[in-house]
Parts: structure tokens; sequence; C-alpha cells
């Protein structure tokens, strides 16, 4: 029994008990006895008031916790309220029962140690005691008043509510307002607000916009979790579990579970359970103690009996879910009121005075997101992180941390900020991050792309690579800020986000935050929807300005579109976003289409467009809702903020389309704002709605299916193998390491990958939701039964795979990587080179062999030096490269380089498996100074001098070399003669010369009309170069004065560039039949000596890739059905290139990636043909040619011949018989006349014998003949 006003004395049977009742029901206590009994519990109970009641009345909370009067991180807050309406007095008996069981059970009871330890828990008995104190015990229904306070309002309609505006004056309700205080001080986590008048546990929300008076389900964004804690009261009390209460007033009314959702119970707007999830981020339910609200004394154990467990096992939820601190990266300071954001999940909390945070969650896997909201311009906040996969457990709540990265000031990059920004976030992140230029806008700005991955510089086999693009428009600049936004992003919280990890370590990402920074340079901040700027410099829209698959473009191509492209083709991109501005949507191909008109225009792969677009649309919220511009563009509407680009509006020569037709990489054009040059002063809001998207759209590059493409005897990867999809008409390519990365949208498809020379495999794979599938192929090789020899030699399949080995990504990287450094670089004196070549053969005599050419116009001796494993025997069988530099005399760089070269190669000769497998298997000539009078010359540091470049009679030896007598003007030099002589009689398969004063790669010819059977090869073989030069392949030189500035892959035709006759490139190609590049290898032709260690490692991967390179193509022997090989065979590449087989039959010639025809032609056999396919990254195919001896003579069968021959000659016999009888007299004349006959008999045998060498291709044919040939060359050639 208890009343209203009671003493108590030190000999209460409970004195806990009694000063508690007491202190909660107003009862006169000696002051001695209530100090006596809290003074026993310090260390865990502390008793304050959060406010006053109308009347006067304190507002008690009792804090149990360990240590309860300091506030420390580390235990979230729990709380109960009771007797919110005063007449349901249960709540309030009830929780003073509570507190005595955690005083007196405390360090006897484990559970309630444990809880009492790890939880600030906190106990308001009773939030309106006026309402009490009118009530009346007995009185179940509360028809004697009590429920409303003082100033008769409920206090359970009177907070602050969602849907209604709560019309109370805050003085009528002191009681709500210390409670709003009390709640909006302390972060609390998890709350029960106790009532009485049935037996429920009931979840927000209380009400409905509608206010329908019941049976309107209002759902909260945790509703799961909600109905979970309910749940989890309801189940341990044994009435409230069952969902039938049983009250008299109510007998019908049952609860599910007993459980209510509180609007579809009945409808109650201002309630205090809606207000603390929304205002507090408290969770907290209303639970229903007994169907009597103010039962007699003698009901109050049993109703402390039917709820103990119930709210101890309610309180212990407060530990569910995930926990932790958020900190700055700085110096690890605690941050307070970080947003933590739960995806999926509309309802956030954020962190407590000390950086902690609670937030309960059910069982599962979530992305998890820390964020300090409410940047202001031109200050510093902190850049978001977010973890993906949490993975929450039942039991004790999963630690998670963050470390926030401070965000440098959101303000506009003007070009030169822009590279200092980019510059400074390459040096303080070089472990994640490569800045490289893919060339220069018109007015000579870089294209900056910023590279951000765990292996910066490398394609990982299985990575796959992304871009984005920014700025294309110059006055669209909000692509231009966010992505540098990003970049910063990913720098500072690599390491610590889980998710900025993941995505940095499995994707190779690419960030060009401006294509172009001539048009933003004119642009004007507060431009709405101009178009100052919008253009490059040239006044060209850089939108429209590639090529398309509708329409021709008649604008020509501009720097920065030439760059794109070339970097496209560079790159195995899989996905790419071009970010623009002025409006807000995801905008997917075809951008056009063949009638010009506004309409859908659909792509093969539009299913995957769709699903990559709503990826970023759905990460930015405004985007996704779809009316983007009301003020600007008010008719204008998105579905889910997405649309096919030509069903918005036709845009002929777009990039998205460019990159989807002719690469692997899918693109769309994201408008990221209504406004294009917003102030600076909105840049934080533009990041904050594309932060999150940006990183969902990056995700989309691991769905669909990936793999490798793979040769199914040793598995190394097939480059430009094929992938394609039944049911989608867009094939993509492997990459050179054979890995493809092929987007698709969940299903399953049947998927084939081919390859030339290999049988097609076709499997089915499933593409799972938000995934990748792993989908491998291994490819067997087809051979032809025609001229296939006899079992291959195992050494020659390892050298095959050795050379694959080296063709792949990193191969040459690693070669390098691997052997021994070398760095006296200096340039060297004609003395000084001639004793360091002499120095190589004296330190390695067994692979090195010096050869004098000849003497210069001052006599200098012109050097080559021959490398390889047996340098003075005579291999016919090995291919030959020859490395010249030193033509003129004024670009010594070439020399050191190729000095170097040789070092290289004999220092790690026997050291290095892969040199010495390359020497062993390879004829390497070094001329490294062609002109050393004009050497003596030149000095240093002369960029531009010509100083140096002629020889010593003012001849350029590269104009000096002519093929026959008629085109000479001039007498021979001494050093072209000794350079012909060493081209003729060599059989050279490659080569290589080296110049300065650009930087490109050319092929022949130097001849200004002379057409070029085959440029494709000689333009692969140039192309080798220079993509494996760092910078060459960007065709942007920047050289002083450059006549040529947009090089399409750094490589160009002779001609194009300096058009001259007698080059030695044309020469070797004409007579030498040996193909010859051209290297230039820097703008300054005679650059400071220590610039030569970087030019050499530029270089130095381009030169191994030569020699890799001359070990391509075709191979073969020619022999006849005996075995016995034919020297001198012409062997005729698609119908035009020939090349002669050498002593032993032996025949090489390199030839581009594809399939080619040989033709095969000797004297006397029958012509032969093949086809052939060849790899760009394995080695020679090896085939073998025998010939037929011819049967057919004229061209017709031997045996009709040799019958009609023996015929004819017994007609003969008899006619010459008759002949002499009557003509006797005349013999002389008739023996001289049969001797003509015969004489001209033996000239048309000569005829049918070219003529049976096979066709029409005869080199009596005009496509045969060189102009350069005289008429002597001609006629030898004809009698081979």
């Amino acid at each position: 029994m208890y009343s209203k006003r009671s003493v108590c004395s030190r000999t209460s049977l409970s004195l806990v008990h009694c000063v508690v009742s007491c202190v909660f029901n107003t009862c006169d206590v000696k002051r001695g006895v209530k100090r006596d009994v809290l003074e026993r519990y310090p260390h865990i109970a502390n008793l304050s008031s959060v406010g006053q009641s109308v009347q006067g009345r304190e507002l008690w909370v009792m804090r149990i916790t360990k240590d309860p009067t300091a506030d420390g991180p580390g235990k979230p807050k729990f709380k109960y309220v009771g007797n919110m309406h005063g007449d349901e007095t249960v709540s309030r008996q009830v929780l003073v029962y509570l507190i005595e069981h955690l005083l007196t059970r405390y360090g006897e009871d484990p559970r309630v140690t444990e809880l009492v330890n790890n939880t600030d828990i906190h106990v308001m008995p009773s939030m309106n005691p006026d309402g009490f104190e009118k009530s009346k015990e007995g009185d179940c229904n509360g028809k004697n008043g009590g429920r409303e306070n003082a100033k008769s309002v409920d206090l359970n309609r009177s907070f602050p509510d969602q849907f209604d505006t709560i019309n109370v004056r805050k003085e009528d309700i002191p009681e709500v307002t210390a409670v709003i205080k009390w709640i909006l001080d302390n972060k609390f986590v998890l709350s029960g607000n106790l009532h009485g008048g049935t037996v429920v546990a009931s979840y927000p929300f209380d009400d409905s916009k509608s206010h329908d008076p019941d049976g309107h389900y209002s759902k909260s964004s945790d509703d799961a979790l909600f109905r979970y804690l309910a749940q989890t009261y309801a189940e341990h009390n044994p009435v409230m579990r069952t969902g039938e209460p049983n009250c008299p007033d109510a007998p019908l009314e049952t609860f599910k579970g007993g459980i209510v959702n509180g609007a579809q119970w009945y409808d109650v707007p201002g309630g205090m359970q809606d207000y603390n999830y929304l205002q507090g981020s408290c969770l907290e339910i209303t639970m229903e103690l007994s169907c009597c609200k103010h039962p007699l004394a003698s009901q109050l154990h049993a109703e402390w009996d039917n709820n103990r467990e119930s709210l101890l096992a309610y309180m212990e939820k407060v530990h569910i879910g995930v926990r932790g601190y958020v900190r700055g990266a700085e110096n690890g300071s605690v941050l307070s009121d970080v947003r933590i954001a739960v995806a999926g999940i509309n309802h956030n909390i954020s962190t407590a005075r000390f950086g902690d945070y609670y937030r309960l969650l059910l069982p599962g896997s979530y992305n998890i997101t820390a964020s300090l909201p409410g940047y202001l311009p031109m200050t510093v906040g902190y850049l978001p992180m977010t973890v993906g996969g949490v993975q929450v457990v039942e039991g004790k709540a999963t630690e998670l941390n963050f470390t926030l990265a401070a965000p440098q000031d959101f303000r506009h990059h003007h070009y030169n900020d822009m590279e200092l920004f980019l510059i400074r976030y390459s040096t303080e992140y070089p472990a994640i991050t490569r800045l490289y230029s893919i060339g220069t806008s018109v007015q000579n700005r870089h294209l900056y792309v910023m590279e951000i991955t765990d292996n910066p510089g490398v394609h990982e086999e299985g990575e796959p690579e992304f871009k984005y693009i920014g700025n294309m428009h110059g006055n669209e600049v909000v692509g231009r800020e966010v992505l540098l936004n990003l970049i910063e992003y990913l720098c500072r919280n690599y390491g610590n986000d889980p998710e900025v990890t993941q995505l940095v370590n499995s994707t190779r990402i690419h960030i060009m935050p401006s294509m172009n920074p001539d048009g933003y340079e004119l642009a004007q901040e507060g431009d709405v929807k101009g178009y100052m700027g919008r253009n490059n410099s040239n006044n060209f829209d850089l939108n429209r300005n590639f090529p398309d698959q509708f329409v021709s473009i008649p604008d020509p191509q501009q720097p920065e579109s030439i760059a794109v492209m070339n970097w496209l083709r560079m790159f195995p991109f899989v996905l790419s976003a071009n970010l623009h501005g002025g409006s807000l949507v995801v905008n997917y191909p075809y951008d056009d289409n063949a009638e010009g008109r506004t309409t859908y225009s659909k792509s093969p792969d539009d299913a995957v467009f769709k699903m990559v677009s709503l990826a970023y649309a759905q990460g930015n919220p405004l985007m996704s809702k779809g009316v983007p511009c009301l003020k600007l563009y008010p008719q204008e509407f998105f579905q889910d903020g997405i649309t096919n680009g030509a069903g918005w509006y036709n845009v002929p020569g777009g990039m998205q389309d460019w990159n989807y037709l002719n690469t692997n990489c899918f693109e769309v054009t994201i408008e990221l704002g209504c406004v294009k040059y917003p102030l600076a002063k909105d840049l934080p809001m533009y990041w904050e709605q594309n932060r999150r998207a940006l990183l969902q759209f990056i995700h989309q590059v691991h769905r669909g299916v990936k793999g490798m493409v793979m040769d199914g005897k040793d598995g190394t990867g097939i480059s430009n193998a094929t992938i394609t999809v039944a049911e989608v008409d867009h094939p993509i390519t492997t990459n050179k390491a054979g890995d493809y990365w092929r987007l698709l949208v969940p299903g399953t498809y049947r998927l084939t990958a081919s390859a030339r020379g290999y049988t097609p495999v076709s499997v089915y794979a499933t593409v799972p939701e938000g995934g990748v599938e792993q989908v491998d192929f291994r490819l067997t090789r087809v051979r032809s039964e025609e001229g296939a020899g006899p079992t291959r030699d195992p050494t020659e399949e390892e050298f095959e795979h050795f050379i694959k080995e080296l063709s792949s990504e990193r191969g040459l990287e690693e070669l390098l990587r691997s052997t021994a450094p070398h760095s006296s670089f200096r340039y060297r004196p004609y003395i000084e080179l001639s004793e360091f070549l002499r120095g190589l053969t004296y330190n390695f005599p067994k692979i090195t062999h010096l050869h004098s050419l000849g003497q210069s116009v001052e006599f200098r001796t012109i050097w080559a030096l021959e490398i390889s494993n047996k340098p003075t025997v005579d291999e016919p069988a090995e291919p030959k490269i020859r490395f010249v530099a030193g033509i003129h005399g004024n670009a010594p760089v070439g020399t050191e380089l190729l000095l170097e070269l040789a070092a290289f190669l004999c220092i790690n000769y026997g050291k290095s498996p892969a040199v010495t497998k390359l020497i062993d298997r390879t004829r390497i000539v070094i001329l490294p100074l062609v002109n050393p009078d004009g050497r003596e010359l030149a000095q240093e540091r002369h960029c531009a001098s010509t100083e140096g470049l002629t020889n010593a009679n003012k001849k350029d030896l590269d104009t000096d070399f002519f093929g026959n007598a008629s085109q000479r003007f001039r007498e021979m030099q001494p050093e072209t003669e000794a350079v012909m002589k060493l081209i003729q009689t060599k059989g050279f398969t490659l080569s290589v010369a080296l110049d300065g004063g650009s930087l490109l790669a050319t092929y022949p010819y130097n001849k200004p009309v002379q057409p070029v059977e085959n440029e494709d090869t000689l333009k692969y073989l140039a192309s080798v170069y220079a993509n494996n030069h760092p910078s060459m392949h960007l065709g942007r030189p920047g050289c002083p004065n450059s006549q040529v500035e947009n090089i399409p892959g750094g490589v160009l035709r002779a001609a194009e560039w300096h058009s001259h006759m007698g080059s030695m490139k044309d020469f070797s190609l004409d007579f030498g039949h040996c193909p010859e590049i051209s290297v230039y290898t820097g703008c300054c032709l005679f650059p400071s000596a220590s610039q030569l260690s970087g030019l050499w490692a530029q270089n130095s991967k381009s030169l191994l890739s030569m020699l890799v390179e001359v070990h391509k193509g075709v191979r073969g022997v020619v022999k006849d059905r005996s075995g016995r090989p034919i020297a001198g065979a012409m062997i005729v590449l698609n119908g035009g290139v020939r090349v002669f087989t050498s002593e032993g039959g032996y025949f090489h010639a390199l030839l581009a990636p594809g399939a080619h025809n040989i033709e095969a032609v000797a004297d006397g056999y029958q012509q032969q043909r093949q086809k052939v396919f060849v790899s760009s990254y394995e080695a020679a195919s090896s085939i073998t040619i025998e010939f037929d001896m011819d049967n057919h003579i004229f061209g017709l069968p031997r045996e009709f011949v040799v019958a009609s021959a023996a015929a004819s000659m017994t007609a003969l016999v008899i006619t010459a018989c008759i002949i002499w009888c009557v003509c006797s007299a005349k013999s002389t004349q008739q023996k001289d006349g049969f001797h003509r006959l015969r004489q001209h008999r033996q000239d048309y045998e000569d005829d049918i014998r070219l003529t049976s060498m096979g066709s029409e291709k005869s080199l009596l044919s005009p496509e045969f003949q060189d102009e350069s040939e005289s008429e002597e060359d001609t006629l030898y050639a004809n009698k081979l």
C-alpha cells in the first residue's frame, strides 16, 4: 500500500524503496534519512530536476550509471518517462520499483551490473505531478480528472507535430518545454513512454497527414526497427504478448502480437514519441501497462512483476546496431553534430559532444555515411565518408569509427589555380595518384588528367578503367569544380573510408576536370544560360566535333577533340560520364538519329545505359524528381531524372556516342544544375547534391561480366579478342593483357569469345543483381594442315611464350625494373665514343663485334657494333634489327641513347634472363654516329642551331641516299656510301633511326608523292614506339615554331613532316627491303647533359619494344619437296611488298596485326599461296613453304607438250627431207633460216617462263617496279 503523503523512518523494511517513493510521491522525508539513502549509491545514482510543473513541482530524474555525475563518451543514453497523463499512475510506481531494482541489485546481479556500467539510464517517474495529485486511487477510467496538467492541457498532444501546427501557449505547458530541452540536450538513443488504460506497445507514427481517426498505418523510415523494439517489450509481458488486454471498457479490442502502429490505433497529433524520433533522433515507443489507469495500491507489485522483464529487456536494446566515434583527420579531435546516415533509411542521427554516436539497426548489411552538413562559403568543413557493407548482427552493436578530412575552401579554380591544385594532390598522394596530360588546348593549356588507383600508371589485369570528364563547354563549370572536390575526397579518405579504399583499390579512375580550359577563362561567374566561353578558342563546340554515325561533321577536328580520341584509344575504358550544366538530368545514347529529329534513338545497350543513368540520378535527390528547372524551363520533365539524348534534342557529333561506337567505353552525359556558372557560395551545395551520385556511378563499372580470354595451351592473355553477347548487337574487345569488362543488366546471356587464329567458345552466364560475374575463356588455336611443319621445338614454344609476356601490359616495365641500372650519362666526343665501343668489345667479347663501315670526309671511322650470342657467325634464321643515330650531328641525343642501350644489353647479358634471351635470339646492330664530323661542331644547349647538321662537305646526309645514279646530282658522300653498303648487305628486318627537333615517330616515305604499299605495317611499327613512350603518343610535341601540333598517336608519314628526296628510311625500304622508322626524341636538338637520364627513362621502354617487335610478323623457310632450301625466292606480301629468302631459304617480314596473304614465287616452281594471321602480342607466325616443280611447259601439261613436241619434230624431219631433196642448192640459206627460228623460239620460251612464274603480279607488272630503280636495276630484277 502507498499513499500520496507518508512518513519514512530509519527502521523501514526497505529504506531505499521508502526514500525513492517519498521523493517521487512528495512525502515528508527526514533530510538525514534522504541524504543517508542517496549517499549510499553515489557511484551509480544522481537525482536532479529538469524543470517544474505548472504548480511548481519538480520534474525529478534519477540518473543511474557508473560515475553518474561525470559526462563522458562510450555509453548510450536511455530514458523512461512515466505518468505523462497524471491519472495513469502504474507507470509512476513501476519506474520507482525499477530504480530500486537497479540500485539494490547492482554488484550482485551480473545483468543489472552490466546494464548500469554500460548505459546512461535516466528515469523520470512523473512528468505530470500536478495531474497525479488530482487523480484518485481506484479510478480506472479517469473520471475524477488528473489526465491533463494544472492548465488542463493534454501533455501528449502538445509537442511540435510533423503534420500540424499545435496551438498551445508555452506558458501553459512548462512540463513539455522542460522535457523538450531535456531531450535536445542529451542525445538520447532509446526511450519508453509509459502510460495506462490498456495493455499494448504502440510505435510511431502516432498521426498521419490525413488525420484519419483510426485505421491509417503511418509508417516511419524505421518501421521495421520500431516493430522489433515494440515486440521486444510486448513479448516479455505475460498479458501484453497475448494481444488481448480484455479491458472492461473495450473487451473486444485486440492487438496482434501485443503491438500496434500509433496512427492505425487512433490518431494522436502532437505526441511525444514522434517528436523524440523526428527532432531528438531518439527512438521512442509508448507502452500501455494496465487496463486500470489508477488501480489500488495492492495491485502495484503485480504490475511490477508483469513489467520487470520487459523494462530490462527493452533497455538492453539500446546496445544493438552500430556505434562508434567520428574524429577529424588532422589532429584526431572528436567531432560533434556529425550526421550519421544509413542508405535506404531516411532518418539520420548525429554525434554527441564527445564525437560518439549510436545508431540502432536490425541485423543486416548497410552503407553508412558520416558527414558534417551546413558548409559555409569560404570556411573549412569536413568531407563526408561512406562505409559500405557494414554488417550488423544480433546482440552487441558493431563498432564503426569514422575519420573525416577537412576539404579545401570552395571556390572557382581558374587554370593556374587548378594546375597547382592537381600538382599538389599528385605530390601529396603519390602512392595512389598520377597526374598526366593528354595534350593541350588551342591556346596550349594542358588537358590534365588525374589518375587515382592503388597502382597508378599501370593497367592491372581484371581492373576496370573509369573516367570522368568535366567542363567540355567552358562556361559549364560545376563539373569542373565537383571533379576537383572528388579528387580531394578520394585522396583524403583513402585508407580511412572503406568505400573509397575499396573503389580506389579495385578501379583505375581517371578524372579530367577541364576539357575546355580556354573557354573557361572567357566565361563569367553568374552566367545562368549564356554562351560566352562555351566553345573552344577556335569557336567550335567540342560536343559537336566528334565523328558521327549518321551525318558528316563539316567542322575541322579540334586539338581538344583529337586529344580525347587518342586518349580513348590508349586506355581500355569501360564506363564514363561527361559532366555538363544547364539542366539536371542524365542523358544517354544515342544523341542523334539518321532523320535528325527529336525522337528516341535507341542503342543496342539501351537497358545498360538506363541502369547506369538511374544509378547516378537516384544518388542525387533533386535530379531523381525529374523536374529540374521550373523557373527556366517550366515544361521540362524527365522521368526518374534520366533521358535518351535524341529524345531530348538532337546532337550530331557528340562525344558520348563516339565513345560507345568506337571504343569499349559506355558514356553518358550528366547535366549537374540549371545554372551554368553559379556563384562560388553555391558550390558546397552542388558538391553535397552530387557527392553520393559521383561515387555510386563509379560503382557501376563493376556490373555485368568480366574475365580473361586466354590461350588454351599456355594460359597467356589474347589481345583484341572479341566478346559478343547473343542478345546485344555490340561487341567489345579484350585489352592487351587479354582481360575484358562487359557491362550488362542482370540476367542470363550467351557470351562468345573469338580471336583470329582460334576456335570461338560460347558459354552462358548469369549476371547477378548489383554485381559482376567472372567468365574466363580458354581458346584453342587453329593450326593449318597445309604447310605445317614437324613437331614443334619446345624451346621455340618457350620463346614464343617469352615474347608474349614481354608484350603484355607490364612486361617491358618489369624487364627494366629487374635489370642493373646504368647512370654514366654524358655527351661523348668522337674519340671517347670510339673508346667506349672498343671497351664494350673488350669487356664482352663473346657477344660483341665492332665493324668499321668506312670513314667520314674528315676520316673519322663510322662504327657499327653488333651484339649477338654469335656475333661473328651468320645466322640467317634470326631477325636482324638496326639502330641508327647521329645522321645529323647537331642532334646527338640519339647517339647517347644508343650507347646506353648497348651498355644496358651487354651489362645485363647473363644476369637478366629476359635480356639474355633477346640477345641470344636477335642480331642487333647499333650504328651510333653516322655523321661524326658534324657532331664535333655541334654545341651543348643549342636547341635549334643548325651547326653540325651537315657533314664536312655541308651535305645533309639524309638527302643523299639515292638508289641509282640517274637521281644523283653530286658525288655520293663517304658516310652515305658506308651506310648504304650496310643496308644492302645485312638483310635487316627492322631499322630504327633516332633524331631530334620534335617528339614523334615517322615512317616512309619522305618522298612527296611516293605511294606507300605497306602503310598499315609501317604506321603500326612507328606507333609501337610512340605508345611505349610516356608522352610521344599524346601527339602534342609542344615545340617552339612547330609546323604540326596535333599528331594523332604521335605518328606521321614522313612526307607530312618533312618532305624531301634521298632519305635513309626510303632507301632502306626500297633497296634494303627493310622498314625503317625515324624517332624524334625531343624538341631540343642538343639539350643539357643533365637531361640525358630523363630522356633514357622516356625512351628505354620504346627501344626495348623494338627488340620485341622484330620477332613478330611472319617468318619461315622456303624448300622444295626434297627439303632443299631455296634461296632468292620472292615472298610477296598482300600482293605488293616483296622480300627475298636468304641463304637457307629463310625469310622474315614484319606486318601489322591482322590477316595477310603471302605469295611465294621461285623460278621453275609452282607459285604457292598462304594466309597468315599476325598478332600484336605473339611471336612471328612460323610457316614452311614447299615448292613443287612446275609441271607445265608454256602453260600446258608436260605430257601434252612432250607428245606434241615429238609429233612436231617428226613432221619437221619429214618436211626437211623433202625440202632438202627439192632445194638442195639452197641448203645454206635454209640452215640459216632454221637457226633464226630456233633463236626466236628461245626468246619465246623465256617469255613463257616468266608468265609461268605466276601471275599478273609478276615483276614485269608496274606495281612491282620502284620509280627510283634504273633501267639496269629493272632488267636485273626481271631476270631473277
